[in-house]
């Protein structure tokens, strides 16, 4: 029993070591948008306090800070990094026709014609997806630094507001700042 108690401290300060590991190499993050206006008073406090720097183009970021994580996240995500398309397949050759008058050669020039048609290219609807700016679904008070390369959590807290107030809510993201602001110095 005295073992294995040992055996939990024993993880439970590694695995704390780790998270402070991932947490000292943050260095620029992005925030993105949040409930009431939390992420304006968490950007104030993290530039007040020198803890990380932060920037408002996210592909300067190393780290986004969110209040959720999940599907909404994954679309807002991929939004702000999209990922690379894949190589277009190479068109095949079209044969040239040994007849004019073959019917064979007036088909694939109709089908040259359409194939060219501005109608015919792609229909994807490239408006963001309403679901990833939605508050729906969030976890209140709570806040994550997710890598922005491995989409690893790197660390997370929860501190909710009391109220809505302007005042509540810089209270609260002053102590969110504080309690990283511990967790590095655990390093």
């Amino acid at each position: 029993m005295y073992c294995m108690k040992r055996l939990v401290i024993l993880f439970s300060c590694t695995a704390v070591l780790l998270a402070a590991a991932d947490l000292a190499s943050v260095r620029n993050v992005y925030i993105l948008k949040m409930p009431r206006g939390l992420d304006q008073y968490l950007a104030n406090h993290l530039t007040r306090e020198h803890i990380f720097q932060v920037v408002t183009d996210p592909k300067l970021a190393d780290t986004l800070v969110t209040d959720q994580i999940g599907e909404q996240f994954q679309a807002k995500f991929d939004e702000l990094y999209p990922p690379p398309e894949p190589p277009e397949p190479p068109k095949p050759e079209k044969a040239e026709p040994t007849n004019k008058g073959d019917k064979g050669a007036k088909g694939s020039k109709e089908e040259t014609a359409a194939e060219n048609l501005p109608m015919m290219g792609d229909t994807v609807n490239k408006l963001s997806n309403p679901a990833s700016s939605s508050s729906f679904g969030r976890a209140r008070g709570v806040v994550f630094l997710v890598d922005a390369k491995s989409k690893q959590v790197v660390w997370s807290s929860y501190e909710l507001p009391k109220d809505s107030s302007s005042k509540e809510l810089d209270r609260t993201a002053s102590d969110i700042v504080g309690r990283i602001k511990r967790d590095l110095k655990l390093k």
